[in-house]
């Protein structure tokens, strides 16, 4: 990416600044925390950056909202990635970048490690497993039992996870289940699945039948590649029930934040929704039940936390400069 940029611009990039989650997922201690920075900022000069600045996300993502304020605001802030969400009580505004922001600013922060990846996972094992035969069942001598090991399906809940199928263990245990199953058909697509190795456009697919139930309630799940055609149907109603684990824990998160900052609902000015899942109604309708519809921002859902980024680095490489 950096050479890419060189060639493009015609200029020498040694400097990137670099957007953090507040937890890394797995990081238990501040050791833990400090370890994965460093770990980041490693694999960057390893690229050839050579001075590497970092930023919280979930200070990035309304930076382009806060230049545009005449006053100071108390924001919740919910950062929706792909594997984790971050939620975060930050007073913004100008008088605090006049006065230039510190630790107090942050008046609490918060995390769970789920977000958009957790949603593709639970439609892949709603709508998508059952349609290679996760429901099926095979004869074993005199008893019926599931065709195939739930782990399989597992492992079709990961996009990057599919290509670890492809061993000679998994393929004996699949030709098996095929000969033994009530439903071979189920068992056949699942087969050619883990063959083909599509599991980056799977994900695609299933990433574009969420974002069409954001927009409407019913839509066609369609996944094709190569031999494979897959059509089924799916309601919002259904996939809000689907998530509903997921959901509960962000909002035990956003309560449990707002519990440990001591602050009220109502003392929150505004709400600023960033990343794929606040697209999704039901997660809107968490902060909307809470602090009102009236007082939730979003906006550049997908380029937010990178705009963001930049504009702190041209304050930072400003400064530097005068």
């Amino acid at each position: 990416m950096r050479k890419h940029a060189e060639q493009k611009f015609g200029i020498p990039i040694r400097y990137a600044m670099v957007g953090r989650p507040v937890r890394f997922v797995g990081a238990e201690t501040e050791e833990d925390d400090a370890y994965a920075v460093t770990r980041l900022r490693e694999a960057f000069k390893i690229a050839g950056f050579e001075n590497v600045d970092f930023e919280m996300e979930r200070v990035a993502a309304p930076y382009s909202y806060e230049s545009t304020l005449d006053h100071d605001e108390l924001i919740l802030i919910g950062d929706f990635g792909g594997g984790t969400s971050d939620f975060s009580l930050l007073q913004v505004g100008p008088g605090v970048r006049r006065r230039g922001r510190t630790a107090r600013d942050l008046l609490g922060n918060s995390g769970v490690g789920l977000a958009g990846d957790a949603f593709d996972a639970r439609i892949i094992r709603k709508l998508v497993s059952p349609a290679l035969g996760s429901d099926s069942h095979a004869r074993s001598l005199n008893k019926i039992l599931p065709a195939v090991p739930a782990w399989i399906y597992a492992n079709l809940e990961r996009w990057h996870y599919l290509s670890f199928l492809r061993t000679r263990n998994v393929t004996e245990i699949l030709k098996s289940a095929h000969r033994r199953a009530l439903e071979p058909e189920k068992i056949e697509a699942l087969i050619i699945l883990i063959e083909e190795d599509p599991g980056y456009q799977l994900h695609q697919a299933v990433q574009r039948v969420k974002f069409e139930l954001s927009r409407s309630h019913s839509a066609e799940f369609h996944f094709r590649d190569g031999s494979m055609d897959l059509r089924i149907s799916v309601s919002r109603d259904d996939f809000e029930k689907w998530i509903e684990e997921e959901l509960r824990a962000i909002e035990h998160c956003i309560d449990s934040l707002l519990k440990a900052s001591g602050i009220g609902p109502r003392e929150v000015d505004r709400v600023f929704l960033t990343g794929g899942s606040s697209f999704v109604p039901i997660v809107r309708q968490v902060f909307a039940t809470r602090f009102g519809e009236d007082r939730i921002r979003s906006g550049n859902e997908f380029t937010s936390v990178a705009r963001g980024l930049a504009l702190c680095a041209e304050e930072i490489l400003r400064d530097t400069s005068n």
